[in-house]
């Protein structure tokens, strides 16, 4: 029987990349990202296999009405793909405000928490599930006018240790992974110079969640990957 995978940010970069090795799985898809017509320029239509929900994944209402819609569709939801989430650089520290701050972890702490909120007491009552998160390598250490969003990278991971202890007995692994810099149209446009190698392709990474997905990563519980390039 055929997962079901839910996938917010589907419409960006690693988000297409991580549906296309589930559909090559021959997964059903819910593919999540602010508008449907973002993700109907991407995905084209709908189809048997594919749901496209436009949702505002900061409205924890419109977040559970699209995990319904997937439970309603399918029968329930196997894999919760949290892809969602922004960078920018910022102020130092003592110069950081309230704007950034509050930007940085909605889009990369309360995106997460809702899609969970929405997603996983589906999973409990089912008896198992898979959950991963996207964090990022800066996480592990403050870098200069960095700091409110390796912070809030930070808090992925962190949630992601908290969420694996409470829900490994219940059958559902929680993972993340760790990425150095996305290589990405915006992201070479934006650093002309750099040394390419030491960024990842989305379609790498997307191998290393498909991996988490799996039933090989069936006794991995609150890993932190990085996946950082090929060199």
């Amino acid at each position: 029987m055929a997962r079901t995978v839910f996938i917010t940010g589907a419409a960006g970069h690693l988000g297409r990349a991580v549906a296309a090795a589930f559909a090559a799985e021959g997964a059903n898809l819910v593919l999540v990202d602010r508008t449907r017509a973002k993700l109907g320029a991407v995905f084209g239509g709908e189809a048997p296999s594919r749901v496209l929900l436009g949702c505002d994944l900061l409205d924890g209402a419109q977040v559970q009405a699209a995990a319904d819609r997937a439970i309603e569709q399918f029968g329930g939801i196997d894999v919760l793909c949290n892809i969602a989430g922004g960078f920018r650089m910022g102020e130092a520290v003592h110069e950081t405000s309230d704007a950034t701050w509050d930007a940085l972890f909605d889009l990369n702490g309360r995106t997460l928490l809702h899609a969970v909120r929405a997603v996983v007491p589906a999973m409990q009552r089912s008896g198992g599930g898979k959950v991963i998160n996207v964090g990022a390598a800066s996480a592990h250490r403050g870098l200069a006018q960095m700091g409110a969003y390796t912070a809030s990278k930070a808090v992925v991971i962190r949630l992601t240790e908290a969420m694996a202890a409470e829900l490994r007995d219940q059958g559902i692994n929680v993972n993340c992974v760790l990425p150095s810099i996305i290589d990405t149209p915006d992201n070479r446009a934006a650093m002309p110079q750099a040394d390419l190698a030491r960024w990842v392709a989305p379609a790498d990474l997307a191998s290393v969640i498909c991996f988490l997905a799996s039933d090989a990563a069936r006794a991995v519980h609150g890993a932190a990957i990085p996946v950082t390039g090929l060199s």
